[in-house]
C-alpha cells in the first residue's frame, strides 16, 4: 500500500493538477467513482494508473470488477495519500492517470456530424465541462474547445463532465474562423447563441434547427466578438420569460442543443 503522501510518486500524480504538468505528460487526472466507472467502462485503454483505498474499492464493488475485467490493476492507497494527489478536497476514494485523446477536427466533421457544440473563449471550467455533459446529452456528435477556451484537461472541467468526457469526441486547440470553415463545408449550419441576436423561437418557428447544425458559444461575460458574429449563419439567443437579470452560460447552451436535438429528432420521426 503507497502510504506516504510527500513521495515522488505521489508528488508527480499531483502535479497534473497543473497545465504545465499535463502538457509535458499528456496525462490528467481523474476523480471520483462515477468518472473512474466512466473511463474503465468506455476507454480504459487510456486508464495508466488507478489508486483506492480499501474503503472505497470494498463499497464500490462494481468498479473493480470492471477494473479487472479491463486488465487494469489498482493500487491500494492511504486516505492521506489519495487527498495529497487529488485536486479536490473529498475525492471519493479513487484518482486516476489518463492519457489526453483529443480528437482532430478533421475527423470530427469528416464524420457527417449533425450537431456540433464548440465553445470560444469559454474560460470558466464549470461552464465548459457542463456544456460537454450537455452535448452528450442531447446526442451531439463532437465538441471543439478553440485554442482561446479553458484547458479540456483541467481537473474541474474534467469532473464537470462527470465522464462525458470519455463518451462524445472533443477536438481542441483550432481558431474559430477555421472550424465554422470546416462546418460549412461539411454541410452544416453556423447558429451562434449571443445576446445580440434574435430570439430562438424565430429559429425554431421557420424550422432552421432540425438542419444539420454547428452551435458557437462565447466567453461567459462579452459573448462573442461582432467580427466572428458575421461569419456564422445566424445569431439567436435564449429568452428570458421570469425576472432574471441573466442566463448562466452552460444553461443557455443546454437549452440551444436541446432544441437542435428535439427538431431534428422529430424531422426523423414524422417526415
Amino acid at each position: 500500500m503507497l502510504d506516504n503522501p510527500r513521495s515522488p510518486r505521489v508528488r508527480a500524480v499531483a502535479k497534473l493538477a497543473k497545465r504545465g504538468a499535463r502538457s509535458e505528460t499528456g496525462l490528467f487526472l481523474l476523480e471520483g467513482p462515477q468518472a473512474v466507472a466512466e473511463a474503465l467502462t468506455f476507454r480504459p485503454e487510456l486508464v495508466v494508473e488507478l489508486y483506492a483505498t480499501p474503503t472505497a474499492l470494498e463499497r464500490y464493488s462494481d468498479i473493480a470488477q470492471t477494473a479487472v475485467e479491463a486488465g487494469v490493476d489498482v493500487e491500494f492507497v492511504t486516505e492521506h495519500v489519495l487527498e495529497a494527489m487529488a485536486d479536490t478536497v473529498t475525492p471519493q476514494g479513487f484518482v486516476a492517470v489518463c492519457r489526453q485523446f483529443p480528437t482532430s477536427i478533421r475527423d470530427i466533421f469528416s464524420g457527417e456530424p449533425r450537431l456540433v457544440a464548440v465553445l470560444e473563449e469559454v474560460r470558466d471550467p464549470g461552464n465548459a465541462g457542463t456544456i460537454i455533459r450537455a452535448a452528450d446529452s442531447a446526442g451531439a456528435d463532437a465538441v471543439v474547445l478553440t485554442g482561446r477556451t479553458v484547458d479540456l484537461y483541467n481537473p474541474k472541467v474534467v469532473r464537470s463532465t462527470t465522464g462525458s468526457l470519455f463518451h462524445v469526441p472533443v477536438a481542441v486547440g483550432a481558431t474559430l474562423d477555421d472550424v465554422i470553415e470546416r462546418a460549412h463545408a461539411a454541410g452544416l449550419q453556423v447558429l451562434a447563441a449571443d445576446v445580440k441576436g434574435e430570439d430562438l423561437l424565430a429559429a425554431r418557428t421557420d424550422g432552421q434547427l432540425a438542419r444539420p447544425t454547428t452551435w458557437v458559444f462565447g466567453n461567459e461575460a462579452r459573448g462573442l466578438p461582432d467580427e466572428l458574429l458575421t461569419l456564422v449563419d445566424r445569431v439567436v439567443t435564449v429568452p428570458i420569460y421570469g425576472r432574471a437579470e441573466s442566463m448562466n452560460l452552460a444553461t443557455a447552451a443546454s437549452v440551444c442543443l436541446y432544441e437542435s436535438a428535439f427538431a431534428q429528432r422529430s424531422s426523423e420521426l414524422f417526415d
